[in-house]
This record gives structure tokens, sequence and C-alpha cells, in this order.
């Protein structure tokens, strides 16, 4: 029950962000010369997907209202995963613009709510009714919640390919037009909007931290070849211990602001440049280590 409530209390804080139209999206990285304005498209909006994306996590469950949602039948579809909850004031504020975009794209979009709440669901089928929501909704376990990566805030929406891959995670609110061009670039439809790939380290599965080579606010400068990649390992097998049961280096990814993880990586840095032992026992993944 603890539990639950540390994630409703987490999940809520960083939804809040919403209201104030802000997001908690880890924007892609891309090259300087990716980033580098183009004479002739200065102005042209620019959109990203993951280079080599990864197929979707497995998804079979039943909705509220007792029918079967399986990813193997978004074949040709590009789909919308949505995380959310009745009592998240951005998840409610997106509502019609998810509706929107299922009635412009029709069969050849796909969305499909994952429920967070912990409220009956018959309250949440109530809610969905009065917001007139259409599309499926299925109640979050556990293991779909790990399956995507954790979800660390709400709402957030993974969106997947044609091919059934997952090329991009949004959090927070999100603008509908951006949707729109990722939504007909995948379709195959006309877009002002250029496409440039990324390779994801993290910011759309966080697992994929431990592929970084560089990382939010850590300095890596001074250090050797051989150095940078010790202080990389140690970084994707020690845990943070702000409570958030990630790696330091999904920390880092995950939220850039974190003092805990700042400080733990700059340290593990530190060590690893002087050859010194670790000041602290490392802690395994998804342990607490908050005594160490």
């Amino acid at each position: 029950m603890f539990k639950k409530i540390a994630r409703r209390l987490a999940l809520l804080g960083a939804c809040g962000l919403g209201l104030f139209g802000a997001t908690r999206a880890i924007l892609p990285r891309v090259s300087a010369a990716a980033r580098a304005p183009r004479p002739d498209d200065v102005n042209q909006p620019v959109i990203r997907f993951v280079k080599d994306p990864e197929v979707a996590p497995p998804l079979q469950a039943q909705d509220l209202l007792g029918k079967a949602v399986n990813k193997e039948n978004w074949a040709g579809k590009v789909v919308l995963v949505n995380f959310w909850a009745t009592w998240c004031p951005p998840c409610r504020e997106e509502i019609p613009e998810l509706l929107e975009l299922k009635r412009i794209y029709k069969d050849k979009l796909e969305i499909v709510g994952i429920s967070e709440d912990e409220d009956p669901p018959e309250n949440i089928m109530k809610f969905a009714r009065q917001k007139g929501m259409t599309y499926p909704i299925i109640l979050a376990t556990p293991e779909l919640i790990e399956s995507y990566g954790g979800v660390p805030a709400l709402p957030t929406s993974f969106l997947i390919d044609t091919q059934g891959r997952v090329v991009q995670k949004h959090m927070g609110l999100y603008p509908i037009a951006s949707y729109h061009r990722e939504i007909r670039a995948l379709l195959g439809l006309p877009t002002d909007a250029r496409v440039e790939t990324f390779i994801d380290t993290g910011q759309v599965f966080l697992k994929n931290a431990a592929n970084a080579t560089e990382l939010p606010g850590v300095s890596f400068k001074g250090l050797t070849a051989d150095q940078k990649k010790r202080a990389l390992r140690r970084l994707n097998s020690e845990s943070c211990t702000c409570g958030c049961n990630l790696t330091l280096s999904e920390c880092r990814v995950n939220d850039t602001e974190c003092p805990v993880s700042g400080k733990l990586a700059a340290q593990v840095v530190k060590e690893v440049a002087s050859g010194a032992k670790p000041a602290r026992t490392p802690a395994a993944k998804g342990t607490s280590a908050i005594s160490q």
C-alpha cells in the first residue's frame, strides 16, 4: 500500500507540471550537424524518431468493457499507448486532443489508454463516458508499467509505428500539431516537417541509458578512454539513493535536475580519476540504498 501511495504522490508531482504547459519530455540527442539549421529549411519543423527502434512490449489484456486488447492487431496502424489517470490534471486536459486525433485518422490510428487509477473500474468507466473517451482503456499493472520503463510521469505516451516499433516517447502535455506531423510521417502522408533520427540512450526506454557515452550533467573531462569506460560501468551498475530505484545513469537521464544522482555521479568520476576505491558499497538496481 505504501508503495502505491508513494508512486501516486510522485506521479502527481510530475504531472502537476502540465498545469503550466510544461513537460518532462527528454529531448532526443542529435549530432551538432543535425541540429544546425540549413539555409533552405531554417524554419522547417523537425520531428525525431528512434533509429533502429525496439518492438513494443507485449500487451494482451481486456479493456474496461471486457473487449480484448492485443498488440498483434496493431499491424499497419500507428499506435499511441497513453499512460494516464483521472486524478491527473494534464491527463484530463489532453483527452479532447487525443479524441480529435482519433476522429481524423480513424482506423489508421489506435489509441490505448492505460489507467493508473486505483479506483474501481466502474468509476473509471463513468469518467471515460463523461469525457467521451471512445478508445480502449485498460488498467495498468506493475508488469505493464515496468515493461515500458517505469513511466515516471503522467501523462506519458509511447508512439508506435506501423511495424509495431516504439519510435518516440512524450512525457507531459505535447502539442497536437506535433502529433499530427509524427502520425502523418509514420503513415507516409505529406507533412511539412523533416525527420531526424537519434539513438535511444534512455530517452525512450530507460534501460538504454546503459548505451550512453555521455550523461546529462556528468563531466568526464580529464578521464582517459579506459577510465571513462570504467566510470560508465559503475554509473550503469550502481543505484541512485534518491528513492527512484534506478541506476545512476538512468536517474541522470530520467531527471536531469536530481541533486542526488548528480552528486553521486561526480563522486564516481572523481574516484575513477584518482584510482580510489568506491566510498560506498554499490547497491543493486531495485534495492533501497538510503541507508548507505
